[in-house]
């Protein structure tokens, strides 16, 4: 069997001390396969953003350890985590996060850029890209020119203009419509299957989890059905 994408090994996470602490996260364990589209399922506050930001490297645990793609995201110095959401995760949030005044494949592009990919290469992997999620034909639009679920799957986009092996999706449809939701969500779908990449995508809602492979649950902070 191959080694997990994704390791999870009793991580907790607190909020504040004494009275006024907040638990986010208490002893969480469980694994991700390479490949594998997990849901992460929970009302709100129970945790699920806080886990997703422990994993990509964007909070730090005060116990326990998570391993992303055979590195121990939680030993990473800053320079190590700034390494790793180049080359190896990406995400995708509710509020798109798009440049205003760039265009669609300028927003795209925004990685390729940082990461000094010369002209011509990155101007093909946007096209590619944009195409793969069904705006080949809003390359020159700005955000505010597109429609929600257009906006999110400029987002999506970007976020796969690294290949990154790892995609972390945090109630990316949040702020769509449930119809336009469930089309972003089967885009999701589509895109872990034709980039080859794992997912953790969290959702409430729960027509969307009949895409994902497995289902994890989280409630006040713990793992109750993974």
């Amino acid at each position: 069997m191959s080694e997990p994408m994704v390791e999870v090994v009793g991580v907790g996470r607190t909020y504040g001390t004494g009275h006024g602490a907040v638990h986010a996260l208490q002893d969480v364990s469980f694994t991700v396969a390479p490949g594998e589209l997990v849901a992460l399922v929970g009302r709100s506050g129970s945790g699920k953003t806080t886990l997703l930001n422990v994993v990509g490297g964007l909070d730090r645990p005060d116990a326990g350890s998570v391993h992303v793609a055979g590195t121990e995201v939680t030993a990473l110095d800053d320079d190590g985590l700034v390494r790793l959401r180049r080359d190896v995760v990406a995400y995708v949030f509710q509020t798109f996060g798009l440049v205003p005044v760039l265009s669609a494949a300028e927003n795209v592009g925004v990685p390729l850029r940082l990461r000094g990919l010369p002209v011509a290469e990155r101007e093909h992997r946007v096209q590619l890209l944009l195409e793969l999620v069904g705006l080949a034909g809003h390359t020159e639009q700005r955000p505010g020119e597109m429609s929600g679920g257009q906006q999110q799957r400029v987002a999506i986009a970007r976020a796969l203009a690294g290949s990154p092996q790892l995609l972390i999706a945090d109630e990316p449809t949040g702020q769509l419509d449930s119809e336009t939701g469930l089309a972003v969500m089967a885009l999701i779908r589509a895109v872990v299957e034709a980039e080859g990449m794992t997912a953790i995508v969290s959702t409430h809602d729960p027509v969307m989890i009949g895409l994902a492979d497995r289902v994890v649950r989280v409630a006040d902070g713990r793992l109750v059905d993974a």
